[in-house]
């Protein structure tokens, strides 16, 4: 239902389902002042299977929409990574919405294994520590992207959303001062999003890939976004292979990945 719908947080399967369709898909159904954030399940770095609780149904490729109403709801959302580019930039030459197959002409897997080096040994896993920035000429801003699975026999590689062909991609990889600056600058940016009303809660979606570079300084991610937030506030979250949330304040929905995504919600 429509009326007094103020927000959609989303609650999708992360292996089964491609998490560009189901935003551009949401957000065709949805009036355009109301936004969607929410995240794709995870399965830590096994990439083998991930399901949705809804009531009785536990199942993979199910995604979960909730709806929240009210016209004293006050909804704030942020997002930021903290992952550092380098080495050239590539251009996509091939690909099938999800799928990459060339760089520049060259085989993908082939020049991201090149790249990796020894890390290379340990795909997919490995590929948490290093995400690609993409940037489309028609888009604002800039999606990271991870690899879901690799094709050894087509030297393809899979990604939990879509990479078109014409973007131009960049290696990231992990800085634990950035990552962590990058879950308060999340935070910073929700509250800026809902007024700087104070917060009674704050649902925290980060990709597994963050989790596993910070491993046991990973409370610092938390203690940075609690700082942000007002000692009332109640935080919840969970670990994902995909996050949801808008790519400026006023713009669609996209999918981003590895990075900390924060959704606020007061009620007063």
């Amino acid at each position: 239902p429509k009326d007094d719908l103020k927000h959609i947080f989303v609650l999708s399967d992360g292996q089964l389902v491609n998490g560009t369709e189901l935003v551009e898909g949401i957000s065709l159904a949805l009036p355009d002042d109301v936004k969607a954030t929410g995240g794709l399940a995870g399965d830590g770095d096994r990439f083998t299977q991930t399901q949705v609780w809804h009531n009785q149904r536990i199942e993979s490729g199910l995604v979960v929409l909730v709806g929240l109403y009210g016209k004293k709801l006050h909804i704030g959302h942020g997002h930021l990574g903290g992952w550092k580019a380098f080495g050239p930039e590539r251009i996509i030459t091939k690909s099938d919405k999800n799928v990459l197959y060339e760089f520049d002409g060259k085989p993908a897997l082939e020049l991201y294994k090149l790249l990796l080096g020894d890390y290379a040994n340990d795909l997919p896993a490995s590929a948490l520590l290093f995400p690609i920035a993409m940037t489309q000429s028609d888009k604002q801003g800039t999606l990271v992207r991870t690899v879901l699975s690799i094709g050894e026999d087509q030297n393809s590689m899979t990604f939990a959303g879509n990479m078109p062909e014409g973007a131009v991609c960049q290696l990231m990889r992990a800085n634990y001062e950035n990552l962590i600056d990058g879950a308060n600058g999340a935070a910073s940016l929700a509250m800026e999003n809902i007024d700087n009303i104070p917060a009674q809660l704050a649902i925290l979606i980060s990709c597994i890939g963050r989790r596993l570079v910070l491993d046991q300084r990973v409370e610092e991610e938390l203690e940075m976004v609690a700082e942000v937030l007002s000692p009332e506030c109640v935080m919840t979250g969970f670990y994902s292979y995909g996050e949801i949330s808008p790519l400026v304040n006023l713009g669609p929905c996209s999918l981003h990945n590895q990075t900390m995504t924060v959704t606020l919600l007061s009620e007063n």
